[in-house]
C-alpha cells in the first residue's frame, strides 16, 4: 500500500486479541524461551520476518534482464512472494521471487514475475509507477526504520525513486527529488507488452544499485562481512480489462472507484502498508563468493531485544489513539507482572533473561529502553518509531 503524502493516523491492525508469547533469544542463540506473557492484538506485526544471505560476486553483472551470468545461477531464490498481510489473505495467483548478489560497488537484485498479460504505460521518471503493475525495492541500511529508500520500476523501465526520513505514520515526508545515482536497470519480457492477443509468461527485472548512491550526503561503502540490512520487495498487481486497445484497471460497478490493488511481498508486513520498516526482511551480507562456501543465518540478539520495543511502541500508539496522550504505566499497556519498580516518572522491570525494560512517558512523547547486561546491549525506541543504539549513544557522552 502506498500512503498519500498526508496520511491518516496510525493504522491499528484489527485482529482478535490473544495471549501472545513474546519470544526472546535465550542465552544460547539456538534456543528460545517464552519470557513474558502479554495480552496483545498485534500478533501479525510480531511474526519473525524472512531472511536471505547475499553472497559476493567477482564477476561482471550486465543488467539486461536475462540473468545469464554464472553467479546468478549459483545464487538462491527467495521464498515465493505472499500477500502483504501474510496468512490473513489468500496466496498470490502469480509467482514472484528474487535473487541478490553484491560486490564492492553495487547491490544486484533480480526478480522474476510470472504474468499472463504484461502491460505498462507510464514513461516519465518519478511518475506514480504503482498505478501500473510494478516491482518495488525497499532498503533500510541502518536498520533504524528511518532514512530509508524506495525504488519502483514497471515493465517499460520507468523508475520512481524516493527517500524517506521516517515513515508516513510518524509524519515522514517523501523526498521524491532524490535519485539513485548511476542506477542500472534491465527488463526482459517473455511475451509481448501491451498486447492482449496472446498469453505472456513472465517479466524479469535486473538492477544494480550503487552503495554510494544510498545516501543523503554521507559516504556509504559496501557492507562489511555479516552486516545486516532491513530489506523488502513488493509487487503491485491490478485487476484489469482490455478496453479500446488498452489495459484498464477495473472499477467497482457500485462505487465506480478503482478496485484495490493486490500487494504481494517477500516478507509479510502483517498490515496493508509497506512503510512499516520494522516488518521488512533481513538481508545478511557475506564476503564468501557465491557458489562456494555457505553460512547459516542467525538472528542477532539485538533483533530479539527490538521485539520488546515494537510491542510496547504499538501498545503506546494504540493507547494514544484512544486517550490522546501516551501511557506512563507498564501494567496499563498489558504487562502482567507485579514486579515493576517506579522512580520519578520511570517504570521498569527485569525479565528471566536479564532484559531490563524501562518506560518513561509524558503526554506527548515516550522512550522505551531495553537493556541486557549479559550481552551489553541497550536499545531504545521513541514516539517517532526510531530505533536507537543507546549503548553507542551513551559511549559518545549523550544521555
Amino acid at each position: 500500500m502506498h500512503l498519500p503524502l498526508n496520511p491518516p493516523k496510525l493504522y491499528v491492525c484489527k485482529v482478535k486479541p490473544l495471549k501472545l508469547f513474546l519470544a526472546v533469544f535465550a542465552f544460547h542463540s539456538s534456543h528460545y524461551l517464552n519470557a513474558q506473557i502479554i495480552d496483545s492484538s498485534f500478533a501479525s506485526l510480531l511474526t519473525e520476518p524472512k531472511h536471505y544471505i547475499c553472497y559476493k560476486t567477482n564477476s561482471e553483472i550486465t543488467c539486461d534482464g536475462k540473468m545469464d551470468e554464472k553467479d546468478w545461477a549459483s545464487a538462491s531464490w527467495t521464498d515465493l512472494f505472499t500477500d502483504i498481510e501474510g496468512k490473513l489473505k489468500p496466496s498470490p495467483y502469480f509467482t514472484t521471487k528474487v535473487k541478490m548478489l553484491f560486490d564492492d560497488k553495487n547491490l544486484y537484485i533480480a526478480a522474476e514475475l510470472t504474468e499472463d498479460n504484461i502491460w505498462a504505460y507510464l514513461t516519465m521518471h518519478d511518475d506514480t509507477i504503482y498505478h501500473d503493475n510494478d516491482f518495488e525495492v525497499f532498503l533500510d541500511p541502518e536498520g533504524s526504520t528511518h532514512n530509508y529508500f524506495e525504488i519502483e520500476v514497471n515493465a517499460l523501465k520507468t523508475v520512481f525513486d524516493l527517500y524517506m526520513n521516517k515513515p508516513y505514520r510518524n509524519a515522514g515526508s517523501a523526498l521524491i527529488n532524490w535519485d539513485v545515482k548511476d542506477f542500472k536497470l534491465g527488463i526482459y519480457i517473455d511475451g509481448t507488452l501491451n498486447n492482449s492477443a496472446d498469453k505472456d509468461n513472465k517479466w524479469v527485472v535486473e538492477m544494480a544499485i550503487p552503495f554510494s548512491s544510498l545516501s543523503k550526503g554521507e559516504t556509504r561503502l559496501a557492507p562489511i562481512d555479516n552486516e545486516l540490512w532491513r530489506v523488502n520487495f513488493s509487487r503491485v498487481e491490478w485487476d484489469t480489462k482490455f478496453i479500446d486497445g488498452k489495459y484498464q484497471r477495473q472499477r467497482n460497478p457500485k462505487t465506480e472507484g478503482l478496485l484495490p490493488e493486490h500487494n504481494w511481498v517477500w516478507s509479510p508486513q502483517g498490515i496493508i502498508n509497506m512503510h512499516y520498516p520494522e516488518r521488512w526482511g533481513y538481508v545478511q551480507f557475506s564476503n564468501k563468493l557465491v557458489g562456494h562456501d555457505t553460512i547459516s543465518f542467525e538472528l542477532p540478539y539485538p533483533e530479539r531485544i527490538k521485539r520488546y520495543l515494537w510491542l510496547f511502541y504499538y501498545k503506546e500508539k494504540e493507547y494514544a489513539d484512544k486517550h490522546h496522550i501516551y501511557c506512563s504505566h507498564i501494567q496499563t499497556l498489558g504487562y502482567k507482572n507485579d514486579k515493576i519498580t517506579s522512580q520519578k516518572n520511570k517504570q521498569s522491570f527485569t525479565d528471566a533473561l536479564d532484559n531490563t525494560v524501562t518506560l518513561q512517558a509524558t503526554d506527548h512523547q515516550f522512550e522505551i529502553i531495553v537493556e541486557n547486561k549479559i550481552y551489553h546491549e541497550k536499545w531504545m525506541i521513541n514516539q517517532d518509531g526510531e530505533i536507537i543504539n543507546r549503548t553507542i549513544y551513551e559511549q559518545k557522552g549523550f544521555h
